[in-house]
């Protein structure tokens, strides 16, 4: 069996961003077949001396992201005094914007990572979506700075997440004729719901891939015509009863649907 390359990531922040450059350089030898060893969050000589005895005993590689000078320096001597090959993945990059821009950078570890309100407020709006997904717990919708409505397969769980991304705190729920709505959907303002729509063609080849996929009969009712045409109708009374407007997801990207949602939903809060 091959024996793996161990490389020691440092970081005087987190680290993610020199693991990630070692493994998209590993993947160009060997398969990638490397063990990284991270350590996190360096702030001292003593710190990257337990580093420097560790690679010195594997023969090892390091490949570190400091930003604090007093720290790559010291990590940077030791490495040479050992014969060990240590890799600054920053400083080529932070030279060529402190000529370009004729700016000092910070020297600030975890700047990258500073958890601000928005990405706070996005965070939320991903457990939020999580949450209220398929129609799971009907309170959602009276929190929901949107809630989708539509038949099975018709991406709304896909979209829920995308505008979440977007800060968005979004619901789903899902229609079907055997099921009556929650009544907060009744509730909410016609202007917070959106009705997604497809045709009955496109919606039988998404439904026969997805028995498929799952390993069951083609002949479901699931993806028969006839299923399909019974909860399209009944999904465009409920959405006409909601009064809401609705938009057909037949071949469109999740971007493009969610690109029109936010269109709809300011041309309706706006009017």
């Amino acid at each position: 069996m091959e024996k793996k390359q161990v490389v020691y990531v440092i970081s005087d922040s987190v680290g993610e961003t020199a693991e990630l450059v070692v493994k998209a350089v590993a993947t160009q030898f060997n398969g990638g077949h490397v063990e990284i060893r991270r350590n996190s969050y360096v702030e001292d000589h003593e710190d990257i001396e337990d580093v420097i005895l560790l690679a010195k005993k594997w023969n090892s590689l390091i490949a570190y992201t400091i930003v604090i000078p007093a720290l790559k320096e010291y990590l940077d001597k030791r490495a040479s005094e050992e014969g060990i090959e240590a890799v600054d993945l920053l400083s080529p990059l932070m030279d060529a914007f402190v000529t370009k821009l004729n700016q000092e950078p910070h020297h600030q570890p975890g700047l990258m990572r500073k958890l601000d309100e928005e990405y706070f407020k996005k965070i939320e709006a991903i457990e939020f979506a999580v949450k209220y997904d398929d129609g799971r717990d009907p309170r959602g919708i009276l929190k929901a700075d949107i809630v989708l409505i539509g038949v099975s397969r018709t991406s709304k769980t896909p979209l829920s997440m995308y505008l979440a991304h977007k800060r968005f705190k979004v619901a789903n729920v899902p229609l079907v004729p055997e099921v009556f709505p929650p009544d907060e959907l009744f509730q909410i303002p016609r202007r917070n719901c959106i009705g997604l729509t497809i045709s009955p063609k496109k919606l039988n080849e998404i439904r026969m891939e997805r028995l498929k996929a799952l390993g069951l009969a083609s002949k479901a009712s699931y993806a028969s015509f006839e299923r399909i045409l019974d909860e399209l109708d009944y999904a465009e009374k409920i959405m006409k009863r909601v009064g809401c407007p609705i938009i057909d997801v037949s071949n469109k990207a999740v971007e493009e649907t969610a690109g029109l949602i936010l269109d709809v939903l300011k041309k309706e809060r706006s009017s």
